[in-house]
């Protein structure tokens, strides 16, 4: 059994993505972040389905239609296929640990 909050690493000058799970249709992956964001150029802009929930830490996402959404501990949003975003603040003093389920 594993637990998702070790083997966090401890230099974190990259956002760090672990895929955790996965089939032919459903991945699951660890994402760490600290201070992170997306490219300023560029949007993610997925062919399926995204739902996200932030374990631990903050981020706000913004979406191409100028929509910010503030995730907390504990919050979680599922994005639609082609619903362009990107993550635009992360808390620069605490790893913000998400859990993606991309379905």
């Amino acid at each position: 059994m594993k637990n998702i909050f070790e083997g966090l690493p401890k230099n974190l000058g990259e956002e760090v993505f672990e895929i955790l799970a996965r089939s032919e249709t459903v991945k699951i992956e660890r994402i760490i972040s600290k201070g992170h964001t997306s490219p300023k150029i560029g949007w993610y802009d997925p062919e399926s389905s995204e739902w996200v929930i932030v374990l631990k830490g903050e981020a706000i996402l913004l979406f191409e239609d100028n929509e910010a959404v503030r995730l907390t501990e504990g919050s979680y949003i599922n994005i639609p296929p082609h619903k362009k975003h990107r993550v635009d603040w992360t808390d620069p003093n605490s790893e913000t640990i998400w859990l993606a389920v991309h379905y």
